[in-house]
């Protein structure tokens, strides 16, 4: 099988890439761009990607351009949702160049993390596939979480402090200042 898999940047990939090569399964890895702010943070992304995939032989096929407004666009007014947006925009586009580009199927590194809607991210791709005529291939990868984990800091790999786009950005750092007490006495 000749798979297209979604890779959201290089740590992510070391386990679900040698899960699917284990099985026999020739991967070529998909980084799609739009998503993550800023722009100096996705270029660590790409380069750190960029790097560990010339070090394992990946085929490795990066979006053009940068259409963060794009992004924000299909965003706004749908925060509450905006996971959902952004699993599908990332999903559809993989799912999308898996057809034109004459693989068997796709899958994305996204099932990897711990921290991601992972039925989420398997209705939405399942959808994706029907729509698309191109088979989703599923697997649990957060089972080598740790494991993929430890080989990213043994590999000295840049690491993401946040998921990518704008809002978990906010999440990450953003905290409110709570009011000073008053102390009596003070005037």
């Amino acid at each position: 099988m000749n798979l297209l898999l979604h890779t959201c940047c290089g740590p992510c990939t070391i386990y679900p890439l040698g899960v699917l090569r284990s099985e026999g399964i020739a991967v070529t890895g998909f980084f799609y761009r739009h998503n993550i702010h800023p722009y100096t943070e996705c270029r660590k992304r790409e380069d750190t990607l960029k790097a560990y995939a010339a070090n394992v032989d990946l085929p490795l096929v990066v979006q053009p351009g940068y259409d963060l407004e794009g992004f924000l666009r299909n965003a706004v007014f749908r925060e509450k949702n905006r996971c959902d947006v952004c699993y599908h925009s990332r999903l559809e586009e993989t799912a999308r160049r898996a057809r034109e580009g004459g693989f068997d199927a796709f899958s994305s590194t996204l099932l990897y993390s711990r921290y991601q809607r992972h039925d989420r991210i398997r209705e939405i791709a399942e959808a994706i596939s029907a729509e698309y005529a191109i088979p989703f291939v599923y697997r649990d990868f957060r089972v080598g979480w740790t494991e993929g984990v430890m080989e990213s800091r043994r590999l000295g790999m840049y690491r993401q402090p946040y998921c990518g786009c704008i809002y978990s950005e906010k999440d990450r750092y953003f905290r409110e200042e709570k009011p000073a007490k008053s102390h009596s006495g003070d005037r």
